[in-house]
């Protein structure tokens, strides 16, 4: 196996580590594997903005497609300042596990921008979304490639690239994105369903434990759309939500925090810094306070050898991509620690944008508690052959979720042979 020096980051450097070790177990056929360690295309393109100052500023963005012997790819788009080749590029490849593991006809994909979104008007986003939309225009489509929000961008940004690529076919074509406004297409429940299957498979995994989360103390870092919606849930059902954190910094309360009002809190304030009642803590210092569930839903790489022997939950549920280092995995399995993978955990928002684009395919919508029921679903079934798998095997349930994910993207591989 040859290095890739142009897709080295450690997002990256964690994806490669977790196929390599899982490739050994299922005993890949060498040329499939080597295969699977590379996306099958990328593309790096300037994308230049009029700011409202009437400068130009030019920004980098990134579309890879990791694998599409399952079918079209999907995959979100994320605006940030350290998105780069090598994080796309990981991401894609975790999506492609992701979708093979829920059994959905994708393969995976990521696509982001290098700024600062929240330092940019809703005008000068707009203008971003919309060159970026033309310069990758040859590699998305319905039947090519899905793009989704992700961290930075949301249903408005959507709605933009949906009408943007449309502009250039003469009609409408909703179902070029996901995620998007129910208004033009977009469908019940999808802004919800991140955090709804997190909250699924915890409640799947508590039973496994014999145990019930009502009265256990929660941490979610990361209160955003995915940690906000598992946090409300969670709150709702008797659990203590202990610990909160967002880009600007975190808060604590052992007693537990009123996640209505700080809802409210957020929404006139920005952040949850400085809600009534509660310790201010740092983004590093929340991981490492007591609690029965911590729930990393902000960035990768959160959990690492530095910190991991210092993490007192007796689950984590991975509501981000990649939090977990492999270093850290091995630190948190040798202590017990139940972790529920990524690509099984935060598998919500992709069922969802798949149940949208067989809705948009169908010129037929469903209810909303259709959607949370066929959520439920899938996210049981997996969680329960997951689950399974690990206690076959004797391995973690990373390892079990990345052998299933694997194996069916390296069958298909095989079924369909090497062109030419």
């Amino acid at each position: 196996m040859i290095t890739s020096p142009e897709f080295d980051s450690e997002l990256h450097r964690t994806a490669l580590a977790q196929l390599d070790a899982v490739a050994g177990r299922l005993q890949l056929d060498p040329n499939i594997h080597e295969r699977l360690r590379y996306p099958r295309r990328a593309l790096v393109v300037s994308v230049p903005v009029m700011m409202d100052s009437g400068r130009t500023e030019v920004f980098i963005g990134y579309r890879v497609h990791h694998s599409t012997a399952l079918g079209p790819t999907k995959g979100g788009l994320r605006y940030d300042i350290d998105v780069n080749l090598g994080e796309v590029t990981a991401l894609a490849m975790l999506m492609s596990w992701k979708c093979a593991l829920m059994g959905l006809p994708y393969g995976g994909a990521k696509g982001g921008v290098r700024c600062l979104p929240r330092s940019m008007s809703v005008q000068e986003r707009e203008h971003l979304t919309r060159r970026y939309t033309a310069e990758i225009i040859l590699m998305i489509g319905p039947d090519i490639d899905i793009p989704a929000p992700d961290l930075g961008t949301d249903e408005q940004t959507m709605a933009w690239m949906m009408d943007t690529y449309s502009m250039t076919q003469g009609k409408s074509v909703p179902g070029v994105v996901t995620g998007k406004p129910i208004i033009v297409g977009g469908s019940a429940g999808r802004r919800e369903a991140t955090g709804r299957g997190i909250v699924y498979v915890l409640y799947q995994a508590a039973k496994n434990l014999g145990q019930e989360l009502r009265g256990k103390a929660i941490v979610v870092q990361g209160f955003g759309n995915v940690g906000a919606v598992a946090a409300r849930m969670l709150w709702n059902d008797g659990a203590i939500i202990a610990g909160v954190s967002d880009f600007k910094g975190a808060i604590w309360n052992p007693r537990g925090i009123d996640i209505p009002q700080l809802e409210a809190h957020v929404a006139a304030t920005g952040s949850v810094v400085d809600f009534p009642g509660t310790e201010p803590l740092s983004n590093a210092q929340i991981l490492e306070q007591p609690c029965d569930v911590l729930i990393p839903a902000a960035v990768g790489s959160q959990l690492h050898a530095g910190n991991a022997d210092r993490i007192k939950a007796s689950i984590v549920a991975e509501g981000a991509n990649g939090p977990t280092t492999p270093e850290a995995d091995q630190i948190l399995r040798d202590r017990g620690v139940t972790v529920i993978p990524d690509i099984l955990s935060n598998a919500g928002g992709v069922v969802v944008s798949y149940f949208e684009w067989v809705q948009g395919l169908q010129h037929y919508f469903w209810t909303e508690a259709e959607i949370i029921a066929r959520l439920q679903e899938l996210m049981a079934r997996a969680f329960t052959r997951v689950w399974q798998s690990s206690q076959k095997n004797g391995v973690d349930l990373r390892t079990a979720a990345l052998m299933e994910g694997v194996r069916r993207v390296a069958d298909a591989h095989v079924v369909r042979g090497l062109y030419p």
